[in-house]
């Protein structure tokens, strides 16, 4: 496995910075630019979780 950071372009970063954010507000998180530590585990779990359903979601649907 290999352990140095990936590198993303400017734009992908961008990308995943707004479905974050996307995500957030659609499970009823604040958040803001920057750091974010006062976040429960429980709402940083609902971003997460909302990402990965819209993915498998966007994924189910290009079959």
């Amino acid at each position: 496995m290999a352990t140095s950071k990936s590198k993303l372009s400017p734009e992908a970063k961008n990308a995943l910075y707004n479905f974050k954010m996307e995500s957030a507000k659609e499970v009823g998180v604040n958040l803001k630019e920057g750091y974010n530590g006062d976040l429960t585990s429980r709402q940083a779990g609902s971003i997460g979780g909302q990402m990965v359903k819209k993915l498998v979601e966007k994924a189910e649907n290009s079959l």
